[in-house]
């Protein structure tokens, strides 16, 4: 079944003056106007739009990419207020409504808010809410499995580390001792499954596991090769130089000499690393 607020491959099946109409099935024919048209868009082609409803409520289809489709969690920011609520920027010409009994807080002009995009019950209108928490059901099973990568939105922050949104669906959890960059809310991030607790609560994980480390380790040992088996760096040095010698975050840089220094393959002294002889 085809729905509001979703991006789909329709077909064009008839073209008119002021647009092209697309079978969406269930939907009927719905207009993709012509200033959102190719020059080249002909009857029989196939397009990928995103739909939503005009002023008048009737579906409409376009081909700009809203920032987050309904069912899913964007952080946009608020470009008017009226008597009705918050408009926010979502990437389309219509912004999106958050109503006042949809805002966590009063929203402000020009600030950003980590919101959820939602089918209204009365009006079938796409729209949204900062009332995150009642959009996240931490009861609600899932079949995430560890060192599965996943999408994170960064949340909030705790006496822990930092709340993440997983694939828009569940809460979890990035300890702050093992996060070595600078995370921000709002933030969209790559991550991975670190482990799911007894009561099913998700911890998370930045690193991508062994074979990232490996992958490192590889880097590292490059550069030393080529720099007569010493490296100017440690575990203590600067994160920009580290990053600037070796594309790499200090806290990926620190797992890998560690794992190098295990296998007594690199010694760790004062002023660098250094390649040990077979």
């Amino acid at each position: 079944m085809i729905s509001i607020g979703q991006t789909y491959e329709l077909e064009v099946i008839k073209a008119v003056e002021f647009g092209f109409y697309l079978e969406a099935e269930n939907l009927g024919e719905i207009l993709l106007p012509v200033k959102y048209a190719s020059a080249d868009l002909v009857e029989g082609d196939t397009i990928e739009v995103f739909l939503y409803l005009d002023s008048e409520d009737r579906p409409l289809a376009t081909t700009q990419k809203p920032k987050a489709r309904v069912g899913e969690f964007a952080y946009l920011k608020v470009v008017d207020t009226t008597r009705v609520g918050a408009f926010l920027d979502w990437g389309l010409d219509k912004d999106i409504l958050v109503p006042f009994a949809e805002q966590h807080r009063p929203m402000e002009v020009g600030h950003c808010y980590l919101v959820f995009l939602y089918i209204g019950d009365i009006d079938g209108r796409i729209t949204a809410s900062s009332k995150i928490d009642k959009f996240l059901d931490d009861e609600r099973p899932h079949n995430f499995k560890p060192k599965q990568a996943v999408d994170l939105i960064i949340a909030n922050t705790t006496e822990l580390g930092y709340k993440a949104i997983v694939n828009h669906s569940h809460w979890g959890v990035l300890y702050k001792n093992e996060v070595f960059q600078r995370l921000s809310f709002g933030q969209y991030k790559k991550g991975y499954i670190k482990y799911i607790r007894p009561d099913g609560k998700i911890d998370l994980t930045l690193q991508a596991g062994q074979e990232t480390r490996d992958k490192y380790a590889r880097i590292i040992l490059i550069y030393l090769q080529k720099q007569n088996g010493f490296a100017p760096v440690h575990d203590k040095s600067d994160p920009q130089l580290i990053s600037e010698l070796f594309g790499m975050s200090k806290g990926a840089f620190k797992k890998a000499i560690g794992g190098l220094y295990k296998q007594r393959i690199i010694s760790i002294e004062k002023d660098g690393i250094r390649l040990l002889e077979d």
